[in-house]
């Protein structure tokens, strides 16, 4: 426990002992997109189905084997044959024999099992493109959600500090108006009270601060003890949003998980086609060139190379397999269907996820405006107050008041802003941008 306190008092001095490094929320994307380990996970799974869907075309093309071999036989007595008073060897015991074969085959007709399953391993790796590309969205806003927050964090930070400033000031000029026998001791603990609970308010937030950094840091895959300097400024202009209809309607078209489930499905329905093929028969064509010492087609065996050939068609056809045809289709049909029910559940989450997405950028859009409404009444309460309060036409506590309530409207401007950009980009992902 010491030394996990030790550390916690440590690190603070690390960070803020390094050069702080200047980064811009574009300049954070890239590296977020270049570390990203589930981004690399899925460019690999991509890359994987990509070359399975070259190994799976490859079957459908004309394959060519060169196969050897040598064999050493056990001497035998060879086959002769009496021919008057002579005895004529018809077949000689030839010990040392030598093979090598060239194979062509192709397939002619497969039951459509070959070209389906190349289909799917096509559509199979359209799915995995799809997969990788809502990777990146979500390393996009996840970038852009861990920046934000870090912006948040330093501008309430400085906005406690500004508090603090205002509140030493305060307790500066009720001294001396107690000195004058203008204000009471209750008045000065007032606002030492109030400094205190700022004082503690500062150490939450530069604790904040430090926690939403290291977010940051990790979300980059950085260091965690990397100083990252805010260098981009939140835009506040809002802007007009389209109808939530609209905004479906382009989810629908380019999400990219929809599209990589409907890719699936077209595998799934491919599936259905691969299982049926086991109902039709397979045929094969295929060629050999035999050069072999002896060759078995020559009579009688000489011990010498000879080379021969042959073409030919073959088929195989299961006439009964105790319905396990049957039985595959059943299971591939199943398979189709459910890829077809996920496809609707995803469709329904993504309209949900549009339309709180559109909901939450318009009461963030909404709230923006206020929350700077906010400050600039805060702003000239406080101007008005404590201008009064140090010609004597305003009590203590009034002033008091008024710098919680500057404190506070500068807090909500700054997380209603930062609210309204993470909105924003939450709304693009459910869109698909």
């Amino acid at each position: 426990m010491k030394f996990r306190f030790f550390l916690s008092l440590l690190f603070p001095l690390i960070v803020f002992a390094q050069e702080k490094q200047p980064l811009t929320i574009e300049e954070c994307i890239q590296i977020g997109m270049n570390s990203s380990k589930s981004l690399q996970i899925s460019k690999l799974k991509a890359a994987a189905a990509d070359a399975k869907s070259g190994e799976t075309n490859a079957s459908l093309l004309p394959s060519l084997k060169l196969s050897a071999t040598y064999s050493r036989l056990s001497a035998v007595n060879p086959f002769e044959i009496q021919i008057g008073q002579s005895r004529l060897s018809i077949s000689p015991s030839i010990l040392n024999n030598y093979q090598a074969r060239l194979t062509l085959s192709q397939p002619i007709f497969t039951g459509n099992r070959l070209s389906g399953t190349a289909q799917l391993s096509e559509y199979n790796a359209g799915a995995s493109q799809e997969d990788l590309n809502k990777e990146k969205s979500q390393v996009v806003f996840d970038v852009i959600n861990a920046y934000w927050s870090y912006y948040k964090a330093i501008e309430f930070k400085r906005s406690v500090e500004e508090n603090l400033t205002q509140i030493q000031s305060h307790l500066l000029d009720i001294v001396n108006m107690q000195k004058q026998g203008m204000a009471t001791t209750n008045d000065v603990l007032k606002v030492k009270v109030q400094l205190n609970n700022i004082e503690l308010l500062l150490i939450d937030a530069d604790n904040a601060m430090q926690l939403a950094l290291i977010g940051l840091n990790s979300t980059l895959g950085l260091p965690l003890s990397t100083n990252i300097f805010i260098t981009s400024s939140p835009s506040v202009q809002a802007h007009d949003t389209p109808p939530a209809g609209v905004l479906v309607e382009q989810a629908m078209a380019v999400r990219p998980e929809l599209k990589g489930m409907e890719l699936r499905l077209k595998a799934s329905e491919e599936g259905v086609t691969i299982a049926k093929s086991s109902w039709y028969p397979q045929v094969m064509a295929g060629a050999n060139y035999l050069y072999a010492n002896p060759n078995q087609r020559i009579f009688p065996s000489k011990d010498q190379f000879n080379g021969t050939w042959d073409v030919g068609l073959s088929l195989s056809f299961d006439i009964w397999n105790w319905q396990t045809a049957s039985y595959q289709t059943a299971q591939a049909e199943a398979a189709r269907d459910q890829s077809q029910t996920a496809l609707a559940q995803a469709k329904d989450a993504v309209i949900l996820d549009v339309t709180s997405s559109y909901l939450t950028a318009l009461k963030a859009k909404h709230k923006m405006g206020k929350a700077e409404e906010g400050v600039q009444q805060a702003e000239e309460n406080y101007r008005v107050t404590n201008g009064k309060f140090k010609s004597g036409m305003a009590i203590n506590s009034d002033l008091l008041d008024a710098e919680s309530a500057l404190l506070q409207a500068k807090v909500n401007s700054t997380a209603a802003v930062v609210d309204y950009l993470i909105a924003l980009a939450k709304l693009d992902k459910a869109t698909g941008k």
